[in-house]
């Protein structure tokens, strides 16, 4: 029994390494995470048989756990909107960071002799996890519109370092304890770990969530496959290791697209939403357009790349701007879509909004893919989307956003901006791309001018 027990976790991590793999494409996207799933499954299957755990009361309370987290992760999954899936994924990177403290808690609880390293370990990914849960509490609160203010306070750093230097001592006194740390202790440590992740996360502002998201998604990995060491549990050790260093690699990328290291997001307050820059400091001014205007300049255009951002999918105009592409195509208009790496409030959110809406992924272009081709388009149609195309990332050394990868949006001959108001984005950073001699506004929710811009090309 052992040797199919072993056997059947080498295959679900098999199967969980090849679903990843697939996930790395669009196209092959939802296989892998029907392969991930089906190694998820042989997994906890293969559990029921661990030697130790048979009983009716250990199979009882295994079933009622499936019991109630499937039929909430069903009921969620099928609920929630795709604008709200950044906040859905920080909720269930947070449970899945959760899941592995509390796995360290019982062990811990338990008193029961094991190696020293291995009492590490589980006090590390006890750590790591219970960090991941809390902070992704927060970040979903952010997402979610329940905490809408970033807190900060005098001396935060210093005080936040105190909070985690206290949960170290804590951790090192049950690590290096044996079974001779008392319960107390247990519990002052998980107190100050889920203080720090919250106090890590309050800071930071909305800008900078994708990074946070994806930051939170590798601990969760790293915390399980600690537990899984723990409790020699093959499945986890190397579902925890691929999920953690491709959560790693991820967030180095996400970093590196908003040209920011990983300490400046986490630490520099920056993204909050704060003014860094007012009107007065780029020159031109706002021209706006009708969208009858704006439908003729795209009905007639050769080549057309859209740029979509948060704002789209607030609006939930991804529908509507697919409609318009299709009858853009009809009329013999290249049409192309420019993603940006931190466009959305997670990673590849506009890749899924698209997505749903029936656009075909040879259509759907990152941001080195397609950045060249600006100078060749007509119109660029910016929609929702506010720092990731503002030029003054590249000429304005004193801006916040100095350096960080922009597409080239202004360097289209006609550019059209779909936006609600004039506020700035994010990053508080006012947009100079809105001021250009080139560029023309179109006010208003991005659902209904994208409506507006369909019946302006249909009357053509």
């Amino acid at each position: 029994m052992h040797f199919v027990i072993q056997a059947a976790y080498f295959v679900a991590a098999v199967l969980f390494i090849y679903g990843l793999k697939k996930m790395s494409s669009p196209v092959t996207a939802r296989r892998g995470i029907v392969w991930a799933g089906i190694g998820m499954f042989v997994a906890v299957l293969v559990t029921f048989f661990q030697p130790g755990l048979q009983g009716f009361g250990n199979y009882l309370l295994m079933f009622i756990a499936i019991a109630i987290g499937g039929g909430a992760a069903w009921v969620s999954g099928k609920r929630v909107a795709m604008t709200d899936m950044p906040q859905m994924i920080a909720l269930y990177n947070g449970m899945g960071g959760g899941a592995a403290a509390a796995i360290a808690a019982v062990e811990l609880i338990k008193h029961d002799p094991m190696s020293q390293t291995l009492q590490l370990i589980a006090v590390l990914g006890a750590l790591i996890g219970t960090v991941a849960f809390s902070g992704s509490l927060i970040a979903f609160a952010k997402l979610q519109g329940i905490m809408r203010k970033t807190m900060r306070y005098p001396s935060q750093k210093i005080v936040n370092m105190a909070v985690f230097g206290v949960t170290v001592v804590f951790g090192l006194i049950i690590g290096f304890g044996g079974t001779g740390y008392s319960g107390f202790v247990l519990f002052l440590f998980f107190v100050f770990a889920l203080a720090f992740g919250v106090m890590m996360t309050v800071p930071i502002g909305g800008a900078d969530m994708p990074v946070v998201i994806s930051l939170y998604n590798a601990l969760t990995g790293l915390a399980v496959g600690f537990e899984g060491f723990v409790l020699g549990n093959p499945a986890m050790m190397i579902a925890g290791v691929v999920v953690g260093s491709a959560g790693t690699l991820l967030t180095q990328l996400m970093a590196k697209a908003m040209n920011r290291s990983l300490a400046n997001v986490l630490f520099s307050n920056f993204g909050g939403g704060g003014g860094a820059e007012s009107s007065e400091d780029v020159t031109g001014s706002l021209k706006p357009i009708e969208a009858s205007d704006a439908g003729v300049m795209m009905a007639y255009a050769n080549k057309i790349i859209i740029v979509p951002g948060y704002g789209m999918a607030v609006a939930q105009a991804q529908h509507k701007i697919w409609e318009l592409t299709q009858l853009l195509v009809d009329r013999g208009v290249t049409v192309k879509f420019a993603i940006h790496p931190v466009a959305g409030r997670m990673p590849g959110h506009m890749n899924v909004l698209l997505a749903e809406a029936g656009v075909p992924y040879d259509m759907i272009f990152d941001l080195d893919e397609i950045n060249n081709e600006f100078a060749t388009a007509d119109v660029a149609m910016v929609i929702g989307a506010n720092d990731v195309v503002n030029p003054v990332a590249r000429t304005n050394p004193d801006s916040p956003i100095y350096g960080m990868p922009i597409l080239n949006a202004d360097k289209a001959q006609n550019v059209i901006v779909i936006k609600r108001g004039q506020g700035a984005g994010f990053s508080g950073v006012e947009n100079a791309l809105f001021y250009a001699d080139n560029t023309r506004m179109l006010y208003g929710d991005g659902q209904k001018v994208a409506g507006e811009l369909i019946q302006a090309v249909k009357t053509l």
